[in-house]
């Protein structure tokens, strides 16, 4: 019995150190699932501040892309009505231009009416004024400012007048009435104008009244000349 004893003691403590193995897997087991959940819940709560964070950014870069968009959409309205008011000013521009060209034209053009009108004016009443006492001082008003041809013309014009209007005493004034250009072509001016006069002669003493046209043409091109006149006999043929 003192024999058994022992192994008895010995069977007791096997089986009380058999079940260890097993605790210890139990244990290592629950520690690594412990370990594993920790893990998970770690991955879970990274998982969910990311997404936090995503769900947070979103918003702001969407209103961020809107702003974008509204930035360049008002861009492109800004440029627009700039492109529009650059065309308007250039219109406007273009149209002033235009108009004072030709309000410059008008201006020009009238100015050079009455300056011929008033040169033709100027020689029908000297043409038209003439004494038979001096008859040297009309020849030379007669030729004043006309071009070489109708000079020459004048002068022997002059001559052949000069045999009438000797033997008849003749003495006449003028004074201006009016004067109209009545045709320009390039530089040619025709102006009609018009001159009353009061004459006398041997034959009729008392001053008489008439109205003489001269029709005058001018060349702006050579100084305004005087290139061809008509009406100068017409006061002599009319008494």
């Amino acid at each position: 019995m003192t024999d058994d004893e022992p192994a008895a003691g010995e069977s007791d403590s096997a089986e009380t150190d058999a079940p260890k193995p097993a605790t210890m897997n139990e244990a290592a087991k629950a520690e690594v699932a412990e370990t594993d959940s920790e893990k998970t819940s770690e991955d879970e709560s990274s998982t969910s501040e990311l997404e936090s964070e995503d769900s947070e950014k979103k918003p702001e870069d969407k209103e961020f892309g809107k702003r974008q968009l509204s930035i360049s959409v008002r861009s492109l309205m800004v440029a627009g009505v700039i492109a529009v008011l650059v065309a308007a000013v250039g219109v406007l521009g273009w149209l002033y231009v235009g108009a004072r060209s030709k309000l410059d034209e008008q201006a020009r053009q009238s100015e050079n009416d009455v300056r011929a009108e008033k040169v033709a004016l100027d020689y029908a009443v000297n043409a038209a004024a003439m004494s038979y006492e001096d008859l040297k001082v009309w020849k030379e008003k007669l030729v004043a400012g006309t071009s070489p041809e109708l000079k020459d013309k004048l002068t022997k014009a002059a001559t052949s007048m000069e045999q009438i209007l000797v033997p008849l005493q003749w003495t006449s004034t003028a004074s201006p009435l009016a004067a109209k250009v009545v045709s320009k072509n390039g530089g040619a001016y025709v102006v009609d104008s018009f001159v009353t006069v009061l004459t006398k002669t041997m034959q009729a003493p008392d001053p008489l009244r008439s109205t003489a046209t001269y029709s005058v043409t001018i060349d702006t091109t050579k100084n305004w000349q005087i290139s061809d006149v008509g009406g100068i006999g017409a006061v002599v043929e009319q008494k």
